[in-house]
């Protein structure tokens, strides 16, 4: 029979019927100990980065936006956003060019009503009524700045013997330019409908014109010149001193570029969709620390890099959203998870102009973040913000009810007046509540309480953006754009309206 030796004691030995224990139980208690460890503190490491990986690699997770410094990462952050917008851009599937035919289209309407007011001619240089009916804006033809030679469109009605009334195309021009203006590429039926008068440079341009063929049929009667708003002042006092009449935009002129076509519609709707996506394809991805120029500067790159260009671009954060349109003091202030952001941004595509605002917070931290922002004092102005967030809402859906055919441009801003100062906010309401917008982010009619001569009529589009300014406090204005139907009830031309504080 055999034995087990007592550690200590030698050459002794105890009887022992006792079945050989398992390898594992014959280790040293020692090493026991530091394997039961080592297993331990695997399950737990396994356990605690698990999730943390997962988070990581989530494009959006708040984790994979900020640096080994604790810092945002503007590029990763840059990145998400981009990523998000791109995920899905059927609101371009159905914006065209504007075709030749429209052009010219456009063109005939403003010479009949040219014709209906006994009107010679409308004049115009280049900018963005040029750029609206002769498809050249101020850029093509000064990308320096505007010059001191004039160089002018004339738009003319031409009434055929049937009645009909067309357009006849001309332009007055410097001799040296002539061959430049023919390489424009004006849309026309045909060469022979433009026209181009040149003056040389020791000539007085305005008499040039009045002498020309364009008007050799005026007789002793002073041709009669209708001025485009843009026209700058020393141009229509040359005309006037040359012996043309001069007289501004007629309401029937107006409504040509006012009222649009189906074509302008869906540029506009493409230009304005995509701008809201943008701002909600950024906000899930914005992090603390944030300042207010890096927004600024990742929304610019997120709407570049679907082909979109840059117009303007306002970032807000807290109190400085309460300055509609910011100052100088703004764009180092950090963001907070606490900070009501007012983003009001417009981008051009097609010729088009967006102008869009949104009123938004960031999401609420997850995990530890939370229970660490929790510890932290509560925000005094958390339930106000949300009140005045859901006024301006309600505010922006009256007036979207106001905007009906033969209502006028006061009803609407009143609409939206009333509401805000119904619930005691009237104070903090300090602009008008929109404008007309197409190839122009700001157009005529204008939405105000005081223009009660301008009618809605079908084919316009107007944004409508009320808002609350509490200085030192914060702001919220929440802008979208409608279309003005036949029916009666506004088309929305922006998407989706905000839904709520984190859905904007």
């Amino acid at each position: 029979m055999g034995g087990q030796t007592i550690p200590g004691e030698k050459g002794a030995a105890l009887p022992t019927t006792a079945t050989p224990s398992p390898p594992l139980l014959q280790r040293e208690p020692s090493q026991h100990h530091a394997i039961s460890k080592k297993f331990r503190i695997s399950i737990l490491a396994i356990l605690i980065l698990t999730p943390l990986l997962l988070l990581k690699t989530a494009h959006n997770s708040p984790l994979s936006l900020y640096t080994s410094h604790h810092r945002p990462d503007v590029a990763s952050v840059q990145k998400c956003s981009i990523d998000n917008l791109k995920s899905d851009l059927s609101f371009l599937d159905d914006a065209k060019p504007i075709q030749t035919a429209e052009f010219i289209l456009r063109r005939d309407r403003l010479a009949q009503a040219l014709a209906a007011n006994k009107v010679d001619a409308f004049v115009l240089e280049p900018g963005y009524t040029f750029q609206y009916y002769g498809n050249v804006s101020q850029q093509d033809w000064e990308p320096w700045e505007p010059e001191e030679r004039p160089f002018l469109m004339l738009i003319m009605p031409q009434v055929s013997p049937n009645g009909s009334v067309s357009a006849k195309t001309a332009f007055l021009s410097p001799h040296f330019e002539e061959g430049r203006v023919r390489m424009l590429g004006i849309p026309s039926r045909d060469d022979a409908e433009l026209d181009i008068v040149v003056w040389e440079e020791h000539w007085n341009p305005y008499t040039t014109l009045l002498g020309s063929r364009l008007f050799a049929g005026s007789g002793d009667e002073a041709p009669t010149l209708m001025i485009d708003e843009e026209m700058r002042d020393f141009i229509v006092r040359g005309l006037t001193a040359a012996g043309f009449r001069t007289v501004g935009l007629s309401p029937e002129a107006e409504l040509v570029r006012q009222q649009k076509t189906a074509a302008e519609v869906e540029i506009l709707r493409a230009v304005n969709t995509g701008t809201v996506a943008a701002v909600r394809a950024m906000r899930p991805c914005l992090v603390p620390d944030l300042t207010e120029d890096q927004v600024t500067s990742i929304l610019d790159q997120t709407l570049l890099s679907i082909g979109f260009g840059l117009f303007f671009n306002i970032v807000l954060f807290e109190e400085h959203g309460a300055l509609p349109h910011g100052g100088f003091v703004t764009g180092g202030k950090k963001l907070t998870y606490d900070s009501m952001v007012v983003i009001d941004v417009g981008a051009h595509y097609l010729g088009y102009s967006s102008d869009i605002c949104r009123s938004f917070m960031i999401d609420p931290p997850p995990g530890r973040r939370r229970r660490r922002a929790q510890q932290l004092p509560a925000d005094p102005l958390r339930a106000e913000k949300e009140k005045v967030w859901r006024i301006v809402l309600d505010a922006q859906t009256a007036a979207a009810k106001a905007m009906r055919p033969n209502g006028t441009a006061a009803s609407v801003d009143i609409a939206a007046r009333t509401v805000i100062e119904d619930a005691g906010y009237g104070y903090g309401f300090t602009h008008r509540l929109g404008h007309g917008i197409g190839i122009k982010a700001h157009e005529s009619p204008y939405l105000n309480k005081w223009n009660t001569g301008s009618l809605l009529k079908p084919g316009m589009t107007f944004t409508n953006e009320p808002g609350i300014y509490l200085e030192g406090k914060f702001g919220v204005r929440h802008e979208d754009v409608y279309l003005v139907t036949e029916d009666g009830e506004a088309e929305l031309l922006t998407g989706q309206r905000a839904r709520g504080i984190y859905e904007p």
